[in-house]
C-alpha cells in the first residue's frame, strides 16, 4: 500500500511507480499474522508498524498458532447459514471454497487437511492445491475428485447447483456468512473452529488477533481525525462507487481512527453510484481505493480527470491510498496488517 501526495499532474506519474512497487510485495491474500505475533517485538511507531505489516504481506505466507497442530474433536453438529443443521464426522480433507475462510483453517493450524483451494486463496501455502473454481464459479466435479470429507462455503459461494451436487454426494458442506467488518472475523473464525472440531484454537486465534487489533488502534495519532472517501471503480465496465454504511471499509477506517466520508454525509448502503457533487459534498481528506480500481480508470492521473476528485480536499492534496484488492477486505488473521498500514498511510500529512 502507498500513499501519493502533494504534487502537480507529473508529480503523479512519478508516484505511480513506489505504489505499485509496494503493492507488488503486497499482493497477498488476505489473512495471516504480523510480526508481533510470531515472537518479533512490536514496532513503536506507526511509521515501523506499517513497514513491519508491508514485509510480512511481502511474504505471502501465514503464521500458525504457536505449538502443536490441533487434533479435532469430532463429530460435532454446527448450524449453517442456509439453516441447516451439519454433522462433521471426519475432518481430514477440508476444502475451504472461499480465500479467507482457507487462510482461517491453515492460521488455526490445519493447513495439511486442506486439499483444494478456491481461485481466492492466493497465499503461499495453498498455491499448490488443486484448484476447484473457474472465475467464481464451483466445479462440483473437481470439488468432489478431492474426496473431501468436509466442504466449508459461504452465502456467496456458487452456482447454488454445485452445491446442491456436493451435498447430494453425502459430503456436509458447511456454509458462512460472508465477513464485511472487523466483528465478524472473530464470528467467522469461531464457527469454522467449531465445524473442524478445534474450538479452543477458534479461542486462541480471536485472542492474539483481538491483541493485534488493540495493538495496531493505539498507534494512531491523537487529534486526528480525518475524512477518507472509499472508491469502488472499475473503469473498463464504468463502475464509479463510493463506500457507505457496510462496505466493509467503512469498519476498517473507523478502526484506523479516521472518519468514513460516505457513512458521515448519509450514504446509508453499502455503495452508491458516484457523483461530482456527493464527491465534494464529502469533502475526504484521503480517498482509498483498490489497487485495481485505481490502475482501471488510468492510475493516479486518470483518477485526477474524474469529475469531483480535483473538487475535494484529497484531490488537491493528491493524498490517495491504495492496497491489493484481497487485502484490503479479505477480513482474516491478517487484518490487523491492514490497520497497521492504514494507521501510518491515512494519518500521514
Amino acid at each position: 500500500m502507498r500513499m501519493c501526495g502533494r504534487g502537480r499532474s507529473s508529480s503523479w506519474r512519478r508516484g505511480l511507480a513506489p505504489v505499485v512497487l509496494a503493492l507488488a510485495l503486497a499482493v497477498t491474500g488476505c489473512g495471516g499474522a504480523s510480526e508481533v505475533s510470531s515472537g518479533a517485538k512490536a514496532p513503536a511507531s506507526a511509521g515501523e508498524r506499517a513497514a513491519a505489516a508491508e514485509r510480512r504481506l511481502a511474504e505471502n505466507t501465514l503464521t500458525p498458532l504457536a505449538g502443536p497442530a490441533p487434533a479435532p474433536k469430532l463429530p460435532v453438529t454446527v448450524t449453517s447459514s442456509d439453516g441447516r443443521k451439519v454433522t462433521v464426522t471426519d475432518a481430514s480433507s477440508v476444502l475451504p471454497l472461499n480465500g479467507g475462510v482457507a487462510e482461517t483453517v491453515f492460521t488455526l493450524g490445519l493447513g495439511d487437511r486442506v486439499v483444494g483451494r478456491d481461485i481466492t486463496a492466493t497465499f503461499a501455502e495453498a498455491k499448490k492445491l488443486p484448484l476447484v473454481t473457474k472465475a467464481h464459479d464451483v466445479s462440483a466435479e473437481s470439488v468432489l475428485s478431492l474426496r473431501p470429507t468436509v466442504v466449508l462455503a459461504d452465502t456467496d459461494t456458487g452456482p447454488q447447483e454445485a452445491i446442491d451436487q456436493i451435498r447430494d454426494a453425502g459430503v456436509p458442506v458447511v456454509v458462512l456468512d460472508p465477513v464485511t467488518d472487523l466483528d465478524g472475523v472473530a464470528t467467522r473464525t469461531t464457527r469454522v473452529a467449531e465445524a473442524l472440531g478445534v474450538p479452543a484454537a477458534g479461542e486462541a486465534l480471536n485472542a492474539r488477533t483481538d491483541g493485534e487489533l488493540a495493538a495496531a488502534r493505539a498507534a494512531v495519532p491523537d487529534g486526528s481525525r480525518p475524512k477518507v472517501a472509499f472508491l469502488y471503480m472499475r473503469g473498463s465496465a464504468a463502475v464509479y462507487l463510493m463506500g457507505g454504511k457496510g462496505s466493509g471499509a467503512d469498519s476498517l477506517i473507523e478502526a484506523a481512527g479516521a472518519v468514513d466520508a460516505g457513512v458521515e454525509t448519509g450514504l446509508d448502503k453499502p455503495f452508491t453510484p458516484l457523483t461530482s457533487e456527493a464527491l465534494v459534498a464529502a469533502r475526504p481528506d484521503v480517498i482509498l481505493m483498490m489497487d485495481k480500481g485505481l490502475e482501471s480508470v488510468g492510475g493516479l492521473d486518470g483518477l485526477a480527470e474524474i469529475p469531483g476528485i480535483a473538487q475535494t480536499p484529497a484531490g488537491a492534496d493528491r493524498r490517495v491510498v491504495t492496497l491489493e484488492d484481497g487485502v484490503l477486505l479479505g477480513f482474516g488473521p491478517r487484518t490487523p496488517l491492514v490497520i497497521d498500514m492504514l494507521v501510518d498511510r491515512i494519518h500521514a500529512g
